[in-house]
């Protein structure tokens, strides 16, 4: 692969001049952006750091937001910008092993999500108190890939410094009886956060449109209406203050075959290996096509989708980190105050 297909993560990108050049001028480029990532994020560090020491909520909210836009100055290109599905794009273009946008390592990676993970935490305290003084902000987040693409550890890494309290995670797999009973959307909207809230959905809604788009299990009409369905019901939760993040996991063939393999090779996670799995593999072309239609049918501006790289985890985490984090400050939101009616004074003297 040449150094231009890590850059943009597409697939067709050429190298150019001598090797011997290019060699140093990326040596020479990989320097610079290591001690740029390494300032910046010091830089976040610190004014994370000073959120604590901050006298005011105005001054807090300020670090906060200074500390996050710190942070996304690490990107060379913002995820949000990159990554975002757009007419003429296709998913079969995306190279699993690219890194488009983030020009350091692992270990940056790995330093940038910890001090991300922080802020998210923060920010979801903030959203979760304003979800109990009444406001309807809450938050969405669609997780879909082919298997082994890095669905789980997604929610492992990205949130390990979130609070519970206010995350619920949960996995769609193949539809209940009782699911099968109602409309297609039933079983998602009992899982949709309160407000206040994140949830976390591993897999969702859109398995009801790929699913029988590759295996017929519903006639085409039906599960071509859903497109409009799905629109619908992800404009009006918008509307009603759910944001939605739709992330794709972009992994290769190649790399799927070596998770896979590591599942049989070591008994603590047999497990994880499903035969099932493996039919899906067989017919990869196919489940391209089907969720390329997805993304053309449903990427709308209020619920766009996102092609993530999975190869390298360490980038996929990192990628959602900052989309989930960038999201969450963009509500702009402030701390409630106290109650109408109550007298700070009078507080304090009951507590002695």
């Amino acid at each position: 692969m040449g150094k231009d297909d890590k850059q943009t993560g597409l697939k067709g990108a050429k190298d150019g001049g001598k090797a011997i050049k290019i060699d140093k001028a990326d040596k020479d480029k990989t320097a610079k952006s290591d001690k740029r990532i390494d300032k910046t994020l010091k830089r976040a560090e610190n004014r994370i750091g000073a959120i604590e020491a901050s006298t005011t909520v105005a001054e807090r909210l300020a670090n906060a937001a200074k500390s996050s836009e710190l942070l996304s100055a690490v990107w060379s290109l913002p995820p949000a910008q990159r990554l975002m599905f757009h007419h003429g794009m296709n998913v079969n273009d995306v190279i699993g092993d690219s890194t488009p946008g983030f020009d350091g390592d692992k270990d940056d990676a790995e330093r940038f999500i910890a001090l991300s993970a922080s802020e998210i935490a923060r920010y979801q305290n903030l959203l979760y108190a304003n979800g109990v003084k009444g406001s309807r902000r809450r938050l969405l987040i669609v997780l879909q890939g082919m298997d082994a693409s890095g669905k789980g550890g997604i929610v492992k890494h990205v949130f390990r410094q979130g609070n519970p309290m206010g995350i619920h995670y949960h996995g769609f797999g193949k539809p209940s009886a009782e699911e099968l009973a109602h409309g297609f959307l039933w079983r998602v909207e009992r899982e949709l956060p309160d407000p206040g809230w994140i949830s976390v959905f591993d897999r969702s809604h859109y398995e009801d449109i790929v699913m029988p788009h590759i295996y017929g299990t519903v006639p085409e009409a039906e599960w071509r209406a859903r497109y409009d369905l799905v629109n619908e019901f992800e404009r009006n939760l918008v509307a009603d203050g759910c944001a939605v993040i739709k992330i794709f996991l972009v992994v290769s063939k190649e790399e799927q075959r070596r998770h896979f393999l590591s599942r049989l090779d070591d008994p603590t996670k047999f497990w994880k290996f499903d035969v099932s799995d493996l039919d899906a593999r067989d017919r990869w072309d196919d489940y391209m096509a089907a969720w390329q239609e997805v993304f053309e049918r449903t990427s709308t501006q209020s619920a766009p989708w996102y092609l993530v790289p999975a190869d390298n985890r360490w980038y996929s985490r990192a990628v959602v980190s900052e989309l989930l984090r960038t999201t969450l400050k963009n509500m702009n939101m402030t701390w409630p105050p106290l109650d109408a009616g109550v007298d700070p004074a009078e507080a304090r003297r009951r507590l002695g």
